[in-house]
């Protein structure tokens, strides 16, 4: 046995990086089993492996680093997940729950420090403030319920971010007065309000404007991930010179890249696979080798402080939680969900501690002593267990009811309101068939199990074959893209001697929706605007069709501007574009602005308060069409330019559409811009062609050949 043991603890970083990766892939399914939160499996095996353990592991630095970024990563990504125009609208709900978990914590776990445990004023404050922030450690959790924009979600982390804030400022201070190399007294706070105002303009200013430089130039996806990561640990590290935790910066960052990374991308799902299986894991099994189990059995003054410090302090912010959820008017499960995510307490209650070890308040005399030490340590094993535990019942709880009332509103809901959604992306051009399937990703629905498709239709002619191989390697391409997003995307390549009769027809076999393709980018090629089929596909084809040119990535726009032809609501495709574009705006979180008649803006605006409140959508009257030239001057670089357009005979169709390829070409040149051709009649699968309705117009008519042949006699003549 002797033998055996002076294999252990066990130093060789490959062995201990085996031993680690075999408890994130075993403890879920034990705790699976015995249906515990996986995250207390991570944090007990930590405790089973480590030093005060079994002795297992050595707690080597690699703890130390991947704890670190595990750490940063929950921050981040709760930065990253939260909704920022939900955050404005409820600013003072935030403000108040968050004043709430700090003080009240803080203040019952100082009183109880002082006249139970008998420590000295700064003893207790320090205590205090610990229990006063809080360590999201649930948070995984949220993201397997799809929860991270529910209210009482983001009101909890908004809510640590302030509590937390609070707590790191007051350590920050309790520093300067004991510490030995500080500028105590009056200048502590003018320094640190200076250097914490500088940092956060200097970021708000520079790293906006270094992302869109960078996403515009740099589509590769190793280096967007890895630049991403660069600006996480670029804000915790100044963070950590400014006198805060780095964990503050994490989260800032987050906060800061929130709109330029949408929740469906590939980017997004990389990083969330990346912390949530390795980083995220490791740092709460380093949490757990912290824990030293044995000093509870040195005796019951252990004991009695241990469950003082885990009483008082969870108890304060069950309090905070629950108070704050009745004065907001939230139901029970949310004020279960804001107690189970500011309840936990890990690596910054330890930080905390650590700063504490080294003040010294008299010669030989420090801040911390053993017993405070041991006391959070085990601490953080308790309120860990009860965050989890309260947060996956929480979550459950909203699931259900969410599922609920879901139901109900369906019952009631406008059946006008699109339910089916299957999304045909036809991909012609490499250039452009990414950012195709970019906008589909965003604006699918991902309730549904529709799964969306690419297709690419070759011309049977004597390069079929070679044009089909290009078709198929470039369709490789595009699921290789969507895999990264975890949506499983159908292909097909089909051959037609008409391209526009073979997205019909592929069309009409997979029962889709509606059709995304883009603008042909070849104009050496085709003169016309329209190209060679789009026409013919418009007019042969009455379900939606969005033809788009994007001249720089999607998350990089800043506003979506929309010009909505009068009637346009009468049409049977209205909701279905509004949906669509609502979701778009919603997932890039960017403002939407509305440009038609008032009667419908009105229409637009009920929608969009009903379905999408979280949009931020603006109104602005346009009461003739002839104005639509008029926009361009106010169209950015940074914007894409819709127009809501209607094939001939349509209720919202006038005149004046006939003139809008020449107006586009003339005034929106180089602009993001999207046309949209919606719904004609309805849900009905089959096209009608009858002696009133032809299949086929053409792109310009006789009478604009004659006006432009005038205009061009007038010029000559003034000539």
């Amino acid at each position: 046995m002797s033998t055996f043991a002076s294999y252990f603890p066990i130093t060789d970083p490959t062995l201990i990086f085996f031993v680690v990766l075999l408890i994130i892939l075993f403890a879920p399914i034990i705790m699976g089993k015995l249906r515990i939160p996986h995250i207390i499996g991570m944090v007990l095996a930590g405790v089973l492996i480590g030093q005060y353990g079994l002795n297992i592991l050595e707690r080597d630095n690699s703890f130390e680093l991947f704890g670190r970024v595990g750490l940063y990563y929950i921050m981040f990504l709760a930065g990253l997940e939260m909704d920022i125009e939900g955050v404005k609208k409820n600013v003072r709900d935030y403000i108040v729950f968050g004043l709430l978990t700090c003080l009240i914590p803080l203040g019952l776990t100082y009183l109880m420090a002082i006249f139970l445990l008998h420590y000295s004023p700064a003893a207790a404050f320090l205590l205090g403030c610990i229990m006063a922030s809080n360590t999201l450690i649930a948070y995984p959790i949220i993201g397997r319920y799809g929860l991270q924009r529910h209210h009482s979600v983001m009101l909890s982390v908004g809510s640590s971010m302030i509590s937390l804030f609070m707590a790191l400022v007051m350590i920050a201070a309790l520093s300067a007065v004991y510490g030995q190399n500080s500028l105590g007294g009056v200048w502590f706070w003018p320094l640190f309000v200076a250097k914490l105002a500088l940092y956060i303009g200097a970021m708000l200013w520079v790293i906006p404007h270094l992302t869109r430089y960078f996403l515009r130039r740099y589509s590769d996806a190793v280096m967007q991930f890895i630049f991403v990561l660069a600006v996480m640990f670029l804000n915790a590290a100044l963070t950590d010179l400014i006198g805060l935790e780095g964990i503050f910066g994490a989260f800032f960052s987050g906060i800061i890249l929130n709109r330029y990374i949408p929740r469906m991308s590939a980017l997004m799902n990389r990083l969330e696979f990346i912390g949530n299986a390795l980083f995220i894991p490791y740092f709460l099994i380093g949490v757990g080798m912290l824990i030293n189990v044995r000093s509870l059995f040195h005796g019951v003054h252990v004991l009695w402080i241990v469950g003082l410090i885990a009483f008082f302090g969870t108890f304060g912010k069950a309090v905070a939680a629950y108070l704050s959820s009745l004065l907001f008017r939230l139901p029970k499960a949310d004020g279960h969900m804001m107690f189970g995510l500011t309840s936990a307490h890990a690596a910054g209650a330890i930080a905390m501690v650590m700063v504490g070890m080294r003040l010294e308040v008299a010669p030989g005399v420090f801040l911390v002593n053993d017993d405070m030490l041991n006391g959070v340590v085990l601490m953080i094993l308790v309120t860990c267990i009860v965050s989890t535990l309260m947060t996956e019942h929480a979550a459950q709880q909203i699931v259900i009811s969410r599922q609920h009332r879901d139901a109900h509103a369906l019952a009631g809901s406008d059946t006008r309101a699109p339910s089916s959604d299957r999304i045909l992306i036809s991909v012609k051009y490499p250039e452009i068939a990414s950012q195709l399937l970019s906008l589909a990703l965003l604006v699918r629905n991902h309730q549904t199990d529709q799964l969306p498709i690419a297709l690419n239709v070759v011309y049977d002619d004597a390069n079929a074959n070679d044009n089909r191989e290009q078709g198929l390697h470039l369709l490789e391409q595009l699921q290789r893209q969507a895999s990264a997003s975890e949506v499983h995307l159908l292909t097909q390549v089909r051959l037609a001697s008409n391209i526009a009769n073979g997205i019909k027809h592929a069309f009409r076999e997979s029962a889709c929706t509606e059709v995304i393709m883009g603008m042909h980018v070849h104009t050496s090629q085709n003169a016309k605007f329209w190209g060679d089929f789009i026409q013919s596909l418009y007019n042969g084809l009455n379900r939606q069709i969005m033809l788009v040119r994007f001249v720089q990535p999607l998350p990089t726009l800043r506003r979506i501007r929309v010009a909505v032809p009068s009637r346009a609501e009468f049409e049977p495709g209205f909701h279905r574009w509004l949906e669509r574009l609502c979701r778009l705006a919603g997932e890039l979180d960017c403002r939407i602005e509305f440009h038609g008649r008032g009667e419908s803006l009105a229409l637009i605006d009920e929608y969009i308060s009903s379905r999408h409140h979280s949009v931020r959508a603006e109104f602005a009257r346009m009461e003739h069409w002839n104005e639509l030239p008029q926009l361009a001057a106010h169209i950015a670089d940074d914007q894409l330019f819709v127009v809501v357009t209607a094939r001939k005979g349509t209720i919202s169709y006038k005149n004046a559409l006939d003139r809008l390829p020449d107006e586009l070409q003339k005034y929106f040149s180089g602009k993001n811009l999207m046309i949209i051709f919606p719904d004609q009649y309805g849900h009905q699968k089959e096209d009608r062609m009858s002696f009133t309705e032809a299949q086929h117009h053409e792109e310009n008519s006789i009478y604009d050949s004659i006006q432009r042949w005038i205009h061009s006699r007038q010029s000559a003549n003034e000539k």
